[in-house]
């Protein structure tokens, strides 16, 4: 019986660590954070999964209650493997698809299929994928499913999956070194309340996050503004396994300045905030601004807040934040929009002015030029082309005309009181470059040969993402590399 230790606790470690069990490997799961803060990422998650499905039939089987009654008047739509792939070739930089994103293009639906056979659960996303329209349920942008209870359901579900298998996990168990004999992994070194201590084991699985949460390693590898973003998810992801692994000889790829970044509340405290509950963390993203518009500090737009549907913006919109004067902005909107605007506007905690003039509400934004911001509104209100209907469930072509920077989509004038106007800032969430793996999910060095008894999955895998990410792709990528580095472990 192999002996495969997996560093890590999140979707992809969990991931590893079922399909190795399944596969007759005895499986121990070290976590360096404490029982009560483990989970990695995942955690933070809204549990969203992007995959290749052709028609509502392709999801039932992996939904938690096929019987909802608003089924049968949903509009699920397809996302097919050349969608999949056009979005995320639209965020390569020019480059082709690699062979991770093939991978994860091509397993992406099985796994889906794979993790609803050990009970692992999904519900479509009505609260925020959805518009109403014509008396139903119209879904948009490609992503359909999340996980029973979000990322937390999401994490408890593999957790059960992997204790009902039989594995193990060590709480407390911080990886420092990877133990090696020639060529081969043979274990790890690892820091304990008790001290250090050494873990043999056949094979290593590292899945244990990309480097957001080390500040040393965002300014040297992503530049020093990044010392600027505060972190949304685990204080625990410091980059160990990607250090433990080139410290081995391991090769580095993918975009090592890029990451997943989003629009958050001004007021978030960093790292997300485990003191409080996760359905209060969570409220702290703010990603509606396609339906108004976001001023810097000098009054001025800076993105097409409607150049697509947020789920292909927001990842890279957190970025264009910190890029800034005093890397913060303000989302502005008016009450046309107000019931559209997701839970997180409406939670007791969010941080937002309001007036019922546009020049009342200029004047309670704090940190911005006042009378640019003023200028930039009224602009904006009289490029807004009125001869199209704006339609939140499609590319509506509603835009404005005449401006340095036009809104593509979802143009709406703010001429409806009360205003409102939210400060937000740059919120990391993972970073895109890591380790260079093959299609068994082994971790390759320099030569690109294989280094033995080494494994990676999650976050620390490079070569997925490059300059962007469509919604939801990170959860599936961990499942799926998980999936394939357990089963590979088990059975190499």
């Amino acid at each position: 019986m192999k002996k495969i230790i997996i560093i890590g606790s999140g979707n992809a470690a969990l991931c590893a660590a079922i399909s190795a069990l399944e596969h007759g490997a005895q499986v121990t799961i070290l976590e360096a954070a404490p029982e009560t803060e483990a989970g990695g990422n995942s955690m933070y998650t809204a549990g969203a999964m992007r995959f290749v499905y052709n028609s509502k039939e392709d999801l039932l089987p992996l939904l938690n209650d096929p019987n909802d009654e608003r089924i049968p008047n949903t509009e699920f739509g397809s996302y097919s493997k050349e969608k999949f792939q056009s979005d995320l070739l639209s965020f390569n930089d020019g480059k082709p698809l690699s062979l991770q994103q093939n991978i994860l293009i091509d397993n992406s639906y099985e796994t889906l299929r794979w993790l609803s056979h050990h009970n692992i659960k999904f519900d479509p996303i009505y609260s925020r994928q959805t518009f109403e329209k014509d008396g139903k349920f119209i879904f948009w942008g490609g992503l359909t499913l999340e996980a029973e209870g979000e990322g937390v359901g999401l994490v408890a579900s593999e957790l059960a999956a992997v204790r009902k298998l039989g594995g193990k996990i060590r709480y407390e168990h911080k990886a420092i070194k990877l133990l090696s004999e020639g060529l081969k992994v043979t274990g790890v070194i690892c820091e304990t309340p008790e001290g250090e201590i050494e873990i043999m084991c056949d094979h290593v699985i590292l899945a244990c996050g990309g480097f957001e949460a080390n500040k040393a390693l965002r300014k040297e590898y992503m530049g020093e503004q990044w010392a600027n973003a505060i972190v949304r998810g685990s204080k625990y992801n410091l980059g160990a396994g990607i250090s433990m692994a080139l410290e081995l000889g391991a090769a580095f790829e993918g975009n090592p300045d890029g990451c997943h970044a989003t629009p958050m509340d001004m007021h978030m405290p960093n790292y997300g905030n485990t003191d409080i509950p996760y359905i209060e963390r969570k409220n702290y993203r703010k990603i509606c601004y396609f339906l108004g518009i976001m001023v810097n500090a000098n009054g001025h737009r800076f993105v097409d807040e409607g150049i697509n549907f947020r789920n292909y913006t927001y990842a890279q919109f957190g970025k264009a934040i910190l890029e800034q004067p005093e890397s913060f902005a303000w989302q502005i909107f008016d009450s046309k929009v107000d019931e559209l605007l997701y839970a997180e506007y409406r939670f007791w905690d969010a941080s937002f002015v309001e007036a019922d003039t546009i020049e009342a509400l200029v004047q309670k934004m704090d940190g911005i030029n006042k009378k640019q911001t003023l200028e930039t509104i009224l602009s904006y209100n009289n490029a807004v082309d009125h001869t199209v209907n704006f339609d939140p469930t499609i590319l509506d072509g509603k835009a404005t005309k005449g401006l340095s920077l036009n809104k593509t989509n979802w143009a709406n004038t703010l001429d409806r009181p009360p205003y409102k106007a939210y400060p937000v800032k740059c919120g990391i969430t993972f970073t895109y470059g890591g380790l260079k793996v093959n299609k068994n999910a082994q971790v390759l060095d320099q030569s690109d040969q294989p280094i033995r008894g080494l494994y990676a999955c999650g976050e620390l895998v490079g070569g997925v993402f490059y300059k962007g990410y469509p919604g939801g792709s990170g959860l599936t990528s961990g499942a799926v590399f998980g999936k394939i580095a357990g089963h590979t472990a088990a059975n190499a």
